[in-house]
């Protein structure tokens, strides 16, 4: 079938105008040309991005209802508090060389300074590991110096499924190092599809062979499968950058790494809490079997929020580029184009969530179906932060990572509290309402700093009305 260029063109500006997408129809042909422009190559990373992480959403929903159905509420319920604390900590375990990497590591290519590339890729990844390692004997002493306060229904997949810290940290790492060459699909796939699948391929496979489908089998699994997908990861990367980082002298800044990753850990660490607070205060207040209700609602509403992350992580390096070519306005416009690659699909993504919501939680069982009001209300605050793009990220690649851990520090300590005056009072529905409260007080300050510090608008509104648009570079 043959068609005209010219017309589709035309065609696609017609929609593209009035959504505020920049130059539109010319622009998205000259992406899917493949365009070499930075601008185009950043579109494509992030097309890539979406793509693995819609694979990976909807491979990890499929895995959180095989693991609910295998398990039963109780056990799920269990396991999914237990794996949250896995992610919190392993955030903060890589010690914030997971989102170092793309400030450093463009800066080091574009000087060509290879000493301290090799440096920084070798010093990053094993004090990833070591923290990791660390977070894991510290979790596990305090588990059994406080054994006495804590369920003990929770006890064993706790100490087991912590097991699994210095491997998540070290996997983090490598996803920085991974996007920050563009290398999209070796910074997603093991992450979001080759772990769901290990865990979920380890789990049946130790049921059929005659374990108990428990909380403490699904602990032991995901450690095995953290580990083997780190591993895999690990000999993969190693051969991509070989050809381009050849072996040699290299130079250790440990001290100035750690004075950025630092701040940006706190950023990241801070957002991790934000994301799974609610999970965690849900468990003080409530049983297992509630736990798992909330869960699955939080999981189902991942399937929007995947938006967000993948632009923001296909995003982070680029803001550095510009910042370092002092290229103020490509930054503006970049910015402003990752804003709206972020709300368009999240809204598109949410209105069609919740028309499917209560069919996708009966597939978790009939004690699920409660969570489409979790979920009504997770939205707003998911869409919140969609609308201002990935705002922390400009921020924190622009040097005013304080400011942004200031704001996720300030975020968190309100949605903690939050939670506790709303969970008493109106249980799992006190949990989502602030936990959205929280995000809209994120969203909202990050925007008006990013306006006081950057000058760059990063809401959307704003974005699509106003007449003197930044000029695409």
């Amino acid at each position: 079938m043959r068609f005209s260029a010219n017309s589709w063109t035309k065609r696609l500006q017609g929609i593209a105008s009035p959504l505020g997408l920049g130059k539109g129809a010319d622009q998205i042909l000259e992406f899917l040309k493949g365009s070499g422009s930075e601008r185009h190559a950043a579109g494509r990373m992030a097309v890539s991005t979406f793509a693995v992480r819609i694979a990976g959403a909807a491979l990890a929903y499929l895995s959180q209802i095989v693991l609910a159905r295998l398990l039963g509420a109780h056990d799920y319920g269990l396991y999914s508090v237990a794996w949250t604390f896995v992610i919190v900590l392993g955030v903060m375990a890589c010690g914030g060389f997971s989102t170092s990497a793309s400030r450093f590591i463009p800066q080091y290519l574009q000087n060509r300074d290879m000493a301290r590339l090799r440096g920084f890729l070798r010093t990053s990844r094993q004090m990833a590991f070591f923290l990791g390692g660390a977070a894991a004997v510290i979790g596990i002493g305090c588990l059994a110096l406080f054994r006495p306060l804590i369920d003990t229904s929770y006890f064993q997949p706790l100490s087991v499924v912590l097991l699994a810290l210095p491997f998540f940290a070290f996997g983090l790492v490598q996803d920085g190092i991974a996007r920050s060459y563009d290398w999209s699909s070796l910074a997603m796939l093991p992450t979001y599809i080759w772990r769901p699948l290990a865990i979920l391929f380890l789990l049946v496979g130790a049921v059929l062979a005659g374990f108990r489908p428990d909380a403490l089998t699904a602990a032991i699994v995901a450690v095995v499968a953290t580990a083997l997908v780190a591993l895999y990861q690990f000999l993969h990367l190693r051969r991509r950058l070989g050809p381009s980082v050849p072996k040699g002298p290299y130079k250790v800044e440990f001290r100035s790494w750690l004075a950025v990753s630092m701040p940006m850990l706190m950023v990241d660490g801070f957002l991790q809490l934000i994301t799974s607070a609610d999970v965690i205060m849900v468990s003080f207040f409530q049983d297992p079997d509630e736990v798992a209700v909330y869960f699955a609602a939080s999981r189902t509403l991942a399937l929007v929020h995947f938006v967000y992350f993948a632009v923001r992580a296909a995003s982070a390096h680029r803001f550095s580029s510009y910042t370092h070519n002092k290229d103020l306005s490509g930054l503006a416009g970049y910015m402003r184009q990752a804003t709206l690659w972020t709300f368009w699909p999240s809204v598109a993504a949410g209105v069609g969530l919740l028309l499917i919501a209560p069919l996708l939680l009966a597939l978790f069982g009939s004690d699920f179906e409660s969570g489409y009001e979790l979920i009504a209300l997770l939205m707003i605050g998911v869409l919140a932060r969609a609308s201002v793009g990935p705002a922390d990220a400009l921020l924190t690649m622009t040097g005013h990572q304080n400011t942004c851990a200031g704001i996720y520090a300030g975020t968190f300590v309100l949605n903690v509290v939050l939670n506790l005056v709303l969970i008493p009072l109106l249980g799992l529905a006190g949990a989502a309402i602030a936990t959205s409260l929280a995000i809209l007080f994120e969203a909202t300050a990050l925007a008006v700093v990013a306006k006081r510090k950057l000058n760059i608008t990063t809401f959307v509104l704003p974005l699509l009305f106003a007449r003197n648009r930044p000029v695409d570079q």
